[in-house]
């Protein structure tokens, strides 16, 4: 069928044409931040699951929605080794450029800006990587004090500020946060809890694999009554159903039930592999509707393509030990798998490989859905293991 009317849309964070299945996460977000802004006790929202469930989709359609009720979003996703001052600072910036639009800078406004400027100039003194320059004056005596806590709860709080004197709220959407070290995440959770306690209209909606659960608890104790922890998971038979056939009858195109069943099977219901799926479908069709064969060859077709791209750049960073350490796993299934379990599949003792999975954890290949377990964090790459690597031991 032509490839110019083909509607899915896969990618990293690339909307799907239809986002089926995350109305009521919506609606819940879009309550809490009315509080917020409105004054209103509501926590913030912390949205985790794994690779290809649809998070930073989530995360922008709620930024979106945000934008549109006139609140200022600060758009941060954390990458691997560097510091939250380092990618919090440019955000801010922004934030605050968009704030003081439209007329001359009030008094609180310029309180923030003041703050912003301390914050990183402090900040450069212990983090090598905060490269920002501002020219705007620092305001001596905040944020400048050198200690992480403190500093970014005399920003946050006069960010709130400024944000309730221009009548608005400002909302930190931070994607990929389990990539935050713990201590600097311990600092932020602390003054967005002293932000929440003076009800300013500052909050954060952020995302990342499941075991940043287990990061924000030892961070602070009290990280579970401040946010509300949302999973997201892979689509039921219905969300999935829609997330396919409603593009397509957009197009004059139906799907046969056997090729449903054959696509949603094959995918799980993660909405990625959806889109992948949907996409080779289309091209392998001549005609509507789209059959059985033409989903068979579309798997094909698609395990190919995320075998040399989606599971292929994340396989290249392991080092052999983790990639053998992963492919035990495979061995075993899908998991989640007993630590000792996988151990005894390499031959080693749990102690020997236990700096092995937590490198992975680190890189966020593995999770630890409960204690001693183990589990892939990408859905579907341990049948690309058994691929890629068909021999083991």
């Amino acid at each position: 069928m032509d490839p110019r009317r083909n509607p899915y849309a896969p990618g990293a964070g690339t909307p799907p044409p239809e986002l089926a299945g995350r109305d009521e996460i919506i609606e819940r977000a879009s309550i809490a931040l009315h509080r917020i802004a409105n004054g209103r006790a509501a926590q913030s929202l912390i949205l985790y699951g794994l690779r290809g469930v649809g998070k930073t989709v989530l995360l922008n359609r709620i930024r979106l929605d945000a934008e549109e009720e006139g609140y200022i979003p600060a758009v941060i996703e954390a990458p691997e080794d560097r510091s939250l001052p380092a990618i919090l600072g440019p955000a801010l910036r922004s934030t605050l450029i968009r704030l003081s639009r439209g007329e001359a800078a009030k008094k609180l406004l310029k309180k923030a800006l003041g703050a912003l400027a301390s914050f990183v100039s402090s900040a450069k003194v212990k983090y090598e990587d905060v490269e920002l320059n501002l020219d705007f004056e620092a305001l001596a005596g905040t944020a400048d004090s050198g200690d992480l806590d403190t500093d970014l709860t005399d920003l946050l709080r006069a960010l709130g500020e400024a944000a309730a004197e221009r009548g608005t709220a400002v909302i930190l959407f931070i994607d990929e946060l389990q990539y935050v070290p713990e201590e600097q995440l311990a600092a932020l959770i602390t003054a967005l809890h002293s932000a929440n306690q003076r009800q300013l209209p500052i909050t954060l909606v952020g995302a990342g694999l499941p075991q940043l659960l287990g990061q924000m608890g030892r961070a602070k104790s009290y990280a579970e009554r401040l946010f509300e922890f949302v999973p997201i998971g892979p689509l039921d038979a219905e969300a999935a159903w829609r997330a396919l056939c409603i593009p397509a009858e957009q197009e004059g195109v139906e799907f046969a039930g056997a090729a449903l069943e054959e696509i949603i099977t094959r995918t799980q219901g993660y909405p990625y592999f959806l889109q992948e799926w949907g996409k080779h479908a289309w091209s392998e069709a001549e005609a509507s509707p789209i059959t059985h064969q033409d989903a068979m060859r579309a798997t094909e077709v698609a395990l190919a393509e995320l075998d040399a791209s989606f599971f292929r750049v994340r396989f290249d960073r392991l080092t052999p030990s983790e990639k053998r350490y992963l492919r035990a796993m495979a061995e075993l299934g899908p998991g989640p798998h007993r630590s000792g379990d996988i151990a005894e599949m390499l031959g080693k003792k749990p102690s020997a490989v236990a700096p092995v999975r937590s490198r992975l954890i680190g890189k966020g290949m593995a999770y630890s859905p409960a204690h001693g377990d183990t589990a892939f964090t990408v859905p579907l790459f341990d049948g690309f293991l058994h691929r890629t690597m068909p021999d083991f031991p």
